[in-house]
C-alpha cells in the first residue's frame, strides 16, 4: 500500500506495522483527550476497568497483570484511593494483603467511562460497515495474541512512571 498526497512526489510504501503504530498513536491520544473530561487518564480508566471486571484482587496481582512493577503500582493506586474511586480492604485469605475494589464513585465514573469508550470507538470505525468493524477486529485479535499481548491490558502499563499520570 503507498499513499500520495497530489502534487508531494512519488508514493511511499506504507505497510501494516505503519499504518498499526499511526492509527494508535491517533487513537490513543483521542481517547485520552475524551477521558481528560472525567479527570483521568488512560491508565488510570484501564485499572478502574480491570478492577469492575475482577474487584478483589491484590495490589501485586494487579501489578503483574499489568506489567507494572509493585513500586510504580502503590502510588498509582493511590492516588485513585484518594480520589474515593477505589478502596483497598485486607484480603481475609492472607492478612499481609490489600485486595482493591471500585466503590460507588468508581462504579459511578466507570459509567461516563464506557459511554466514552462507546463514542471512541464509533468515532474511530465510522469508516467501516458492521461487517468490516467486526472483521477488523478479529483479525487484530490474532494479531495481538500471536504477539504475545495480554487481551485488555495496554502495554503503556509497563512504562507508567511513578504518581500515575503516565
Amino acid at each position: 500500500m503507498s499513499m500520495n498526497r497530489e502534487g508531494d512526489g512519488p508514493a511511499i510504501p506504507v505497510g501494516v506495522a505503519f499504518l498499526l503504530a499511526q492509527l494508535g498513536a491517533h487513537a490513543a491520544g483521542r481517547f485520552a483527550e475524551r477521558i481528560a473530561e472525567l479527570e483521568l487518564t488512560p491508565p488510570q480508566a484501564g485499572l478502574l476497568r480491570m478492577l469492575a471486571g475482577a474487584p478483589g484482587r491484590s495490589q501485586r496481582e494487579l501489578a503483574d497483570s499489568l506489567g507494572m512493577p509493585p513500586s510504580r503500582f502503590v502510588p498509582f493506586a493511590d492516588e485513585l484511593e484518594e480520589r474515593g474511586l477505589i478502596e483497598r480492604r485486607r484480603n481475609p485469605g492472607d492478612r499481609r494483603l490489600y485486595a482493591l475494589y471500585l466503590t460507588e464513585k468508581g462504579f459511578t465514573l466507570l459509567g461516563g467511562l464506557a459511554e466514552a469508550g462507546a463514542a471512541h470507538e464509533k468515532e474511530m470505525t465510522q469508516a467501516l460497515s458492521e461487517d468490516e468493524h467486526r472483521r477488523l477486529k478479529t483479525l487484530l485479535e490474532r494479531v495481538a495474541e500471536q504477539q504475545g499481548l495480554g487481551m485488555g491490558v495496554h502495554p503503556g502499563f509497563r512504562r507508567l512512571k511513578p504518581g500515575g499520570a503516565g
